[in-house]
C-alpha cells in the first residue's frame, strides 16, 4: 500500500473516530445502539406477545397507508394509516374507546408511522403499543395474515 493511501486511511479513520466521540459525548448526539424513533413514554412489544395479546382479544392497528393494508395484514387487524390519521381515527374511534388493549404496527424498523400513530392515539386517551420491528416480525414468525379491504 502506497504512503498516500495509508494516509488517507488514517484520515478516515481517525474522523470516524472523532465523530463518534463527539455523537457520544456531545449530548445531542443519535442514539446509534436503538430504533432512532423511540420516544420516551413510548412501549414496545415483540411480536410474540403481540401474538399473546392478540390471542387474548387485542384490537391491532395497520399504520401502513391503505394500499399496503390492503396487499396483507394482520388478521383482525384495522387500518389507520398515519398519513390519512384524523379521518380513519373518526370512523373506528368508537371501537379504539372499547378497547383496553391496542397494539400498532407498520413497516418495520425504520418506519416511523406505528410510533407517530400509538403518540396520537395517545394523546386522545387511548393507550398503545407498538410492535417492535412490526410487519416483518409478524410475517417472519409466521403468524396469521389476512389480504384485501376486510379485517
Amino acid at each position: 500500500m502506497s504512503l498516500f493511501v495509508r494516509r488517507i486511511v488514517i484520515i478516515l479513520l481517525a474522523a470516524a473516530s472523532l465523530g463518534l466521540c463527539w455523537n457520544r459525548l456531545g449530548g445531542r448526539g443519535l442514539a446509534l445502539a436503538r430504533n432512532a424513533y423511540v420516544a420516551e413514554g413510548d412501549e414496545q412489544v415483540t411480536a410474540a406477545e403481540a401474538r399473546a395479546r392478540l390471542d387474548k382479544g387485542a384490537l391491532f392497528l395497520d399504520a401502513r397507508p391503505v394500499a399496503f393494508y390492503e396487499m396483507s395484514h394482520v388478521a383482525g387487524a384495522l387500518p389507520l394509516p398515519e398519513d390519512n390519521f384524523d379521518r380513519a381515527f373518526a370512523k373506528i374511534e368508537p371501537r379504539l374507546r372499547s378497547s383496553f388493549d391496542v397494539v400498532v404496527y407498520c413497516s418495520g424498523f425504520g418506519c416511523e408511522a406505528s410510533h407517530l400513530v400509538a403518540r396520537k392515539l395517545k394523546e386522545r386517551g387511548i393507550p398503545a403499543v407498538v410492535l417492535s420491528e412490526g410487519w416483518p416480525a409478524w410475517t417472519e414468525a409466521g403468524y396469521p395474515t389476512r389480504e384485501g379491504a376486510q379485517p
